[in-house]
C-alpha cells in the first residue's frame, strides 16, 4: 500500500500484543488508539504528511 501510494519501503516491527503504530524515522505518525485499526488510507495520509513536513 505505501509502495505503490507513496513510493517508499516499509518494514514489520513486532511490538507488544494488541499494539499497532506507523513511525516515520522516530515519529509515530498514527496509532491504533480504540478497538479500530486505521484505514489503510488513514495511514498513507499521516505517512504522506510526516514525509512532506
Amino acid at each position: 500500500m505505501l509502495k505503490d501510494e507513496l513510493d517508499v519501503e516499509t518494514e514489520l516491527k513486532p511490538g507488544p500484543s494488541g499494539s499497532y503504530e506507523v513511525r516515520v524515522g522516530d515519529k509515530v505518525v498514527i496509532r491504533k488508539d480504540s478497538l479500530a485499526f486505521p484505514t489503510d488510507q488513514e495511514v498513507v495520509d499521516a505517512v504522506a504528511r510526516a514525509l512532506d513536513g
